[in-house]
């Protein structure tokens, strides 16, 4: 059995083991071709990583002219951008371009609110960074991108190196024996442009903003290192540890020590020939939970390698129409949210900074739960919330319509829920995995979302899997939601609107829910806009007080509907939509937010915040 298949089949049968790609550096260093991305190296904050971060300099290119021939071929990697030629340092020679006398942009961050120039701009600019760096005898090194919207190619010292599509998954390069002692330079093309057959769309209700919005790092590794590994609970259980590590290398065979001091076990096991192990052993350990967040710090070694992570253990599993955190019933008293600055000029967020703020007005509101929409968050968002008490609930851009026949769409798809749950399945907070966003019912988008659904639970069965769908009229008075995915998915989770775009508030007051599942509900979008500071009659749109009007009136709808189990109101804080032009109102943003782009909290959210209060009374 080949090393390939070995992992693929594992892959099949364990939680967590993500469909494995071959290893060996030879098939992604030093390549000419456009190489995948190494298979993803989790915790990396953990190896004392060299930061990239800072400024790098940027050459727009609408045109695509370094990349591309007028022909539209691509041109040979030495008569690209990768090349980093200088027209200041030779004025003999006919070069078109030149980092040093370019413009620069911090990095990480988003370009749209960095320039105003790019505010609107979609599609390609090139960024530069250079570095001094001394390769280590035994070290091997790796490139590593948090996150860069959307199609990124690589190159490092005038070698295009590989290419990643995706927009908020990490993504990591080997580059050993490409870099070299002294100066390097590391060159991205990065190119937001929507594409009908991406992942998400064309059409969203979010800002497209373009760059590489989260950290860049330089990782080094012994030659054989652990890559990943899974600790938790197993799966009906509360007092047994399972899990599995994968290293990467020449010596696959190795002795393995998982170890939680502060539970006073130390568990050995040896990998097999393609560097995989499984393990299993007792413990009890004191549960995470929102009311008491408890992290342990589990070692993870092998005879060459080591590495440390703070993990919790908790349960999370649904009877009928209940979800039970830990075995006691758990109402999530949530909010959704984008991934933008606290304040302005707003811009994607990027660091722990951010997501204290982020999540400390979520606390303040009373929140246990966060939906993270519609994409995967950065990962300081997940670790902190988790520090903080916080259950997350993380989704991939499966958003409106896309190409639900198309085999290049469910594949990139596919990849983005992989990268996704590979980087966060040691986090206890994360209790669902979303696949989707109010995605228009058909035969095909069925197959297409049974399959990621599948594909999920193949990697972690110890998660809820979920979908928010839309409802649907029996009659003029009797809302349900008789989705197709039903069946499928572990929560009846849905988008609802009431009193914004279907009727005025009162509405609520006159409907009927009924479900023929048994299952627990979750209301995953409701709300209205309100701009922060207008004031008015309740019947106004846009004032505070329309909104807080129709914030009362869901949440007396909300106890007429049954096995009604957590709501995340749309949205925590007003967000950039180019969807929304409305000037003096909207301005550009979406303002359903509870929380103003200035920070503001608007009425609604002390409504939010008395009700979420009173369930702990």
């Amino acid at each position: 059995m080949n090393r390939k298949f070995a992992l693929l089949f594992a892959s099949m049968l364990l939680p967590f083991f993500a469909a494995a790609q071959d290893a060996t550096s030879e098939k992604y260093v030093g390549t000419s071709k456009e190489a995948l991305p190494y298979p993803q190296i989790i915790n990396v904050s953990a190896r004392t990583p060299i930061s990239l971060d800072g400024w790098w300099k940027v050459i727009p290119d609408q045109y695509e002219s370094g990349y591309y021939n007028y022909r539209l071929v691509p041109f040979a990697t030495k008569q690209t951008y990768f090349a980093d030629l200088s027209f200041s340092k030779d004025r003999t020679r006919l070069v078109e371009y030149d980092f040093d006398m370019a413009d620069s942009l911090m990095v990480p961050g988003d370009w749209n609110t960095q320039k105003e120039k790019f505010y609107y701009y979609e599609g390609t600019i090139w960024y530069r960074k250079k570095f001094d760096y001394s390769p280590k005898q035994g070290r091997r090194v790796f490139l590593y991108f948090g996150g860069a919207n959307y199609e990124t190619i690589v190159g490092v010292n005038g070698r295009k190196i590989g290419k990643h599509t995706g927009g908020f998954t990490p993504f990591n390069f080997e580059i050993t024996g490409i870099v070299k002692d002294g100066e390097n330079s590391v060159i991205a093309k990065v190119d937001n442009r929507r594409r009908p057959e991406g992942v998400p769309t064309i059409n969203t209700d979010w800002w497209n903003y373009g760059g590489i919005t989260r950290n860049v790092y330089i990782i080094e590794t012994p030659e054989t290192f652990i890559r990943d590994y899974a600790v938790q609970l197993k799966k009906g259980t509360d007092n047994v540890i399972s899990g599995w590590v994968q290293l990467d290398g020449g010596q696959p065979a190795q002795d393995i020590v998982i170890e939680i001091a502060d539970l006073r076990r130390k568990h050995k096991v040896r990998t097999d020939e393609n560097g995989f192990a499984t393990f299993e052993f007792k413990a009890a350990p004191e549960l995470w939970s929102p009311e008491n967040p408890r992290l342990y710090e589990v070692s993870v070694s092998c005879e060459t390698d080591s590495i440390k992570d703070s993990i919790g253990f908790r349960t999370v599993e649904v009877s009928g129409a209940k979800i039970l955190i830990n075995g006691k019933e758990t109402y999530l008293k949530g909010v959704s949210i984008h991934e933008e600055k606290p304040f302005s000029p707003s811009g994607r967020a990027c660091g722990e900074q951010d997501a204290e703020l982020i999540l400390g007005w979520a606390k303040e509101m009373g929140c246990n739960f966060v939906r993270l929409a519609h994409y995967p968050h950065n990962e300081a968002m997940v670790r902190t919330a988790e520090r903080m008490g916080i259950m997350v609930w993380s989704e991939i851009p499966v958003y409106w319509t896309i190409h639900w026949t198309d085999p290049g769409t469910y594949s990139n798809a596919r990849n983005q829920l992989e990268e996704m749950i590979t980087r966060d399945k040691n986090r206890a907070n994360v209790i669902i995995w979303s696949v989707a966003n109010e995605t228009p019912r058909n035969p095909e988008r069925l197959d297409f979302l049974k399959r990621l659904i599948s594909r999920a639970k193949e990697m972690d069965g110890t998660r809820l899997v979920a979908a928010a769908m839309e409802k649907t009229y029996l009659d003029k008075t009797t809302v349900t939601v008789n989705d197709e995915l039903i069946p499928y998915s572990d929560v009846v989770s849905f988008n609802e609107y009431l009193g914004w775009y279907d009727g005025m508030p009162d509405k609520c007051r006159t409907v009927k829910w009924t479900f023929d599942f048994e299952k627990p509900v979750i209301i995953t979008e409701f709300g209205a806009g309100a701009k922060s500071g207008l004031h008015g009659d309740r019947n106004e749109r846009f004032t505070e007080e329309h909104q807080a009007w129709l914030y009362e009136e869901q949440i007396k709808m909300f106890s007429t509907i049954p096995g009604l189990s957590g709501t995340t109101p749309w949205i925590l804080k007003d967000f950039r939509s180019p969807k929304r032009p409305l000037r003096g109102i909207q301005d550009d943003f979406n303002r359903k937010g509870l929380v103003s782009s200035e920070g503001q909290k608007k009425a609604a959210f002390h409504v939010m915040q008395s009700w979420y209060g009173s369930m702990d009374d």
